[in-house]
């Protein structure tokens, strides 16, 4: 059983503990009382708390008093918490050296959150890749300062399962793709990449591919390309706007990927569409929110491509009309929930015809110009 703490002085529905400010070690200790590494230690760490505040200090088991303490079914066999917490002291970031200090004493942390402490830089992001060996689960989200210099410590994560660097604006994608899509060592079973807003992410050989010459829509990558992940089952690309219709082709070449956003793309068109359809076949969900260039012509070619999918966000397509709905309709007969929302071409005549046609959807929304708010529920 894995636990973590609701709010900063309890554990789980026991009484408050006591604050003991003597029994709680800062991430920066003097070197003498540094933990001594526990590479079998299994936990996950996140960096905020529901209150929003960044957190610098740690509670560490070495404490005899705080450690009995703890409810049984956090205690491993071999006397360790299998998940610690964390406690905030102060409304600053952790420092780079705060973080190296994390990594040191508990290099068997498996799951690391660092979302919004944007006062790291990409020293931290090197101290996690030489000390967090075992890491499964990083969250970098909204780290302003990281820079594509940063991301080449990401090869050393070979297992890596799920990354977020939402909001990195900084980072372009060229040493992220080399360092993810190394031929020889590429994190194989990364699963999960999120890049939204990733404002600065575009169009390079490393994030494509470098062409093999060959037309095979699953062309092997000659070099290092994000095209190596072959566990990859989510991706978002959400508003990374200076994508366009020929790198998303190159790009978007993973026959098993699940989910996918390109939401808030401008620069997708139906040729865009199109391309994606035929590269990742096997999608389940599919968010194309405020891509105002697809008409009913891309999703006439695209939607046969796409027998699995079960949720589709279309809200604010402004070219799609009724013949869209049709389309889909007709090709993705395991659909679930549609999101049609402020599309003014489809109307609500098109809406019940859609659901006659597919009585297992069990929810489309739909916002009109008119200004109707409806949401359809069976």
């Amino acid at each position: 059983m894995r636990w973590r703490s609701r709010c900063p002085w309890s554990l789980g529905d026991r009484p408050p503990l006591p604050y003991r400010p003597q029994k709680i070690a800062a991430l920066s200790p003097p070197r003498e009382q540094a933990l001594c590494p526990s590479p079998s230690l299994e936990v996950a760490v996140s960096s905020r708390l529901s209150s929003g505040r960044c957190l610098l200090h740690l509670i560490v088991p070495k404490d005899a008093h705080i450690y009995s303490e703890l409810p049984a079914s956090v205690r491993s066999e071999r006397g360790l918490p299998r998940e610690l917490g964390l406690v905030p002291c102060c409304p600053e970031c952790p420092s780079g050296e705060a973080v190296a200090t994390l990594c040191f004493q508990q290099p068997g942390l498996t799951s690391l959150d660092l979302s919004g402490c944007s006062e790291l830089t990409d020293g931290a992001l090197l101290a996690v890749s030489r000390g967090l060996r075992h890491l499964r689960h990083l969250s970098l989200g909204k780290l302003q300062r990281l820079t594509d210099a940063g991301c080449t410590a990401l090869g050393g994560l070979q297992e890596l399962q799920s990354l977020d660097m939402a909001k990195c604006c900084l980072v372009r994608g060229r040493e992220l793709a080399q360092a993810l899509g190394s031929m020889h060592g590429a994190p194989s079973q990364l699963a999960s990449l999120s890049l939204a807003h990733c404002s600065s992410l575009k169009s390079c050989p490393e994030l494509e591919h470098q062409a093999s010459g060959t037309k095979d829509a699953c062309p092997e990558p000659q070099g290092p390309s994000l095209l190596m992940l072959r566990a990859l089952q989510e991706l978002d690309l959400t508003a990374c706007s200076k994508l366009t219709d020929a790198s998303l082709a190159k790009v978007l070449q993973f026959p098993q990927l699940r989910q996918l956003s390109l939401s808030l793309l401008p620069e997708l068109t139906d040729n865009g569409l199109v391309a994606v359809a035929r590269g990742c076949p096997s999608l389940e969900h599919l968010a194309l929110s405020h891509c105002s260039r697809l008409s009913d012509k891309g999703w006439a070619q695209a939607a046969s491509f796409w027998p699995r999918l079960q949720h589709l966000n279309l809200s604010s397509c402004s070219q799609l009309i009724e013949q869209t709905l049709d389309a889909i309709g007709q090709a993705c007969r395991q659909l679930r929930v549609l999101d049609v929302a402020t599309c003014p071409g489809i109307n609500m005549a098109t809406v019940r015809r859609f659901q006659a046609q597919l009585p297992q959807v069990s929810c489309v929304q739909s916002r009109f110009v008119g200004g109707a708010d409806l949401t359809l529920t069976l």
